[in-house]
């Protein structure tokens, strides 16, 4: 057993950067920067999100408190989160603050060299205005791209991730995928660590975000990969599933 891990330990040490040359990087060999966001596809139909300065029902929340009070929720009531508390979400996870050129973009959570190699996908299954369906959220525009209308949603994704039901009890679950390259054309084999980091700094201020708006959510990390990635429509190889976070709102304390 120890041998089996030791594989594995390897992944978490910064040992490999050592063993790179990052002369083949595709930033040391003049490649462009990958885009910072997916391409739209011509004619896909797009909402818009509320922006920041218009969102109403959020309350301030103080963030000793907020941290303090964190915890997993598996249970969530029947009532549909709002289009704002869902442009609020969004932003909090992958807002873009600002863009020094086109192809960086400063985000409201941090990201190893700028390089935010993540999607966020939603399956919305009881959202105003909104109908259930596989979405992605477009963080240069505030939009979401709508994916594809998926009947029996919720029993897709609990069967997507080894029958875990609450999660098809959730107003919505976020999904992040990863589109590696954009990480590895700067760090090449050393992209991968720093990917999954950049998902943890995503979700925990999914975490802390969703107490402003009297929700809650639960990191899932147990997922069929091949079913979740089907169901978003990606590839597996060039883009796939990383994380998931159902949110619905939670009885009161």
């Amino acid at each position: 057993m120890g041998t089996e891990c030791d594989k594995y330990r390897y992944f978490l040490k910064d040992t490999v950067r050592r063993t790179i040359d990052f002369g083949l990087t595709g930033q040391a060999r003049g490649e462009p920067p990958p885009p910072i966001e997916k391409p739209v596809p011509e004619g896909a139909i797009r909402i818009d999100l509320t922006p920041k300065d218009r969102w109403t029902g959020i309350r301030p929340v103080d963030l000793v408190s907020a941290i303090a009070e964190r915890r997993s929720h598996r249970t969530f009531t029947s009532d549909p989160l709002t289009l704002d508390e869902l442009s609020y979400l969004l932003w909090a996870t992958q807002g873009i603050r600002g863009r020094p050129n086109e192809s960086t973009a400063y985000r409201t959570v941090p990201s190893a060299g700028c390089r935010h190699a993540l999607e966020t996908y939603l399956c919305v299954l009881r959202v105003d205005g909104l109908k259930t369906g596989i979405y992605r959220y477009l963080p240069v525009e505030h939009q979401l791209l709508l994916v594809a209308l998926e009947p029996a949603l919720a029993e897709k994704i609990a069967a997507a991730t080894f029958q875990q039901t609450f999660i098809g009890r959730s107003s919505v679950t976020f999904v992040w995928t990863t589109i590696p390259y954009r990480m590895e054309w700067r760090y090449h084999t050393a992209a991968h660590k720093v990917i999954a980091l950049d998902t943890g700094h995503v979700c925990q201020n999914l975490y802390l975000s969703c107490s402003a708006i009297g929700a809650g959510t639960c990191a899932v990390a147990a997922y069929h990969q091949e079913m979740m990635d089907r169901l978003l429509g990606v590839d597996g190889n060039d883009e796939f599933t990383l994380y998931l976070a159902p949110v619905g709102k939670v009885p009161a304390a």
